[in-house]
């Protein structure tokens, strides 16, 4: 598999804190990987070293199949980025900053910032100076700007920040249709782990500064662990019955939910054996494990 971003043994240190530690992130081309993680897990210093924005503390990035070295531009003309929150000129338009950008970039294609404010749903603010946008108008015009020269890869902080839920589809469309038409590589990063599962092709796992997993999507879901949910007003009645048939993999989650991962019988018939045993079931429902079932059980392991 080509990758068109890979790192070795990343490390990056501030003072006497460790931000990454021997990250080794893959980066498939034409497909989005997505980087998951809480606050302060490393996402963003991750994407300033692959940005250049950074010098690493050691290690490396590799882009496009050569290494990155610290002062290297060149890479950055065929990518388009949002670190964090997008910046602009305000006191210019939204379609000024874009034709601005083009021209630092080199990129002269005619319509191509109309064409891009379109894209995000900016059409009828073009001409509206920018410092009077919303947040959410500020992260469409951030990602109008970075799609705009027709990246080979686009890397994107939180491309949700501020956007609402018809904003989010917007955005999770055309991103699809980047990776399909243009053959665009999708690197972000996100906390909203139903999103990503809507979206990405691979996601890797930051937590406190470490990659715990690289995994795609449909590897997830062919190790998808099938689970019962019982939800039930008596949870103790519930667990003195199970273990009594033998049912030894289940979990108490929460108050009334009793989650069982393996019962040495049909589900119908578990669910018969608890009912003659007086044990009251609210609902009692099969499942497979979700991206956030996954993320939760990863980073609680590590915890």
């Amino acid at each position: 598999m080509s990758y068109l971003i890979q790192s070795r043994r990343l490390c990056k240190r501030l003072g006497e804190k460790n931000l990454l530690s021997d990250v080794e992130v893959h980066v498939p081309q034409g497909r989005v990987y997505a980087l998951l993680g809480p606050n302060g897990a490393g996402k963003t210093t991750l994407m300033r070293l692959v940005l250049n924005l950074w010098k690493p503390t050691s290690g490396e990035v590799e882009l496009f199949g050569a290494p990155l070295r610290p002062g290297d531009c060149a890479p950055l003309g065929r990518m388009g980025s949002i670190i964090e929150f997008p910046a602009f000129f305000e006191m210019l338009n939204g379609l000024e900053n874009l034709r601005l950008h083009c021209a630092y970039m080199g990129y002269h294609r005619p319509g191509a910032a109309e064409e891009a404010l379109e894209r995000l749903g900016l059409g009828a603010a073009g001409n509206k100076k920018v410092k009077h946008y919303s947040l959410g108008m500020r992260q469409r015009l951030g990602l109008a700007r970075a799609v705009l020269t027709h990246p080979e890869l686009l890397v994107l902080d939180e491309p949700a920040n501020a956007l609402d839920a018809a904003g989010m589809k917007q955005v999770r469309d055309l991103l699809r249709t980047l990776c399909r038409d243009w053959g665009t590589t999708v690197f972000l990063s996100s906390h909203l782990l139903s999103e990503v599962e809507q979206i990405a092709d691979t996601v890797g796992i930051l937590h406190r500064g470490r990659l715990l997993r690289e995994i795609s999507l449909s590897e997830l879901a062919a190790q998808s662990l099938t689970y019962i949910e019982l939800v039930t007003p008596d949870v103790r009645a519930a667990a003195r019955v199970l273990e009594e048939l033998g049912v030894r993999r289940f979990k108490v989650l929460q108050e009334g939910v009793v989650r069982i991962y393996e019962a040495p019988m049909a589900p119908e018939e578990l669910s018969r054996a608890l009912a003659l045993q007086n044990v009251a079931i609210a609902s009692f429902q099969k499942h497979a494990d979700t991206l956030e079932d996954y993320y939760l059980r990863l980073t609680g392991e590590e915890n």
